[in-house]
């Protein structure tokens, strides 16, 4: 009888899994300094819109790094990453869509909205 030899199929398919799981974690890391930058920023004393700005550039960075490498869209087919952006536009112009339509003025009871149209016509 013959004893059991490896092939190397399954020795590469174990690095495979451990290279992964490096990048899960690298990133993982990558994302607790991003984390810790966008909370010291909030405390610096800078320009508000600055600040703004930062966090929604860092927030994007997060997001596009999770979904590409958590998501497994960066070893996935392209026609499933093309899928995932359409429904993230559809998505986004929903939110945005619903956010045109109840604005924070429509949300102002009609005697609020009458009281308040007199006390500027009053005040011209």
């Amino acid at each position: 009888m013959s004893a059991p030899s490896h092939s190397p199929v399954s020795a590469d398919h174990g690095h495979a899994e451990a290279s992964k799981f490096h990048i899960f974690v690298q990133l993982a890391m990558i994302l607790a300094v991003i984390t810790g930058v966008e909370i010291v920023l909030i405390y610096l004393p800078l320009v508000k819109w600055l600040i703004v700005t930062s966090l929604v550039t860092l927030s994007v960075v997060k997001f596009m790094l999770v979904i590409f490498v958590f998501m497994h869209l960066k070893w996935d087919k392209l026609f499933c990453t093309i899928l995932f952006f359409i429904g993230l536009i559809l998505a986004s112009g929903t939110v945005a869509a619903l956010m045109a339509i109840f604005s924070a003025e429509d949300s102002i009871p009609l005697e609020a909205q009458k009281i308040y149209a007199e006390q500027t016509a009053a005040a011209k």
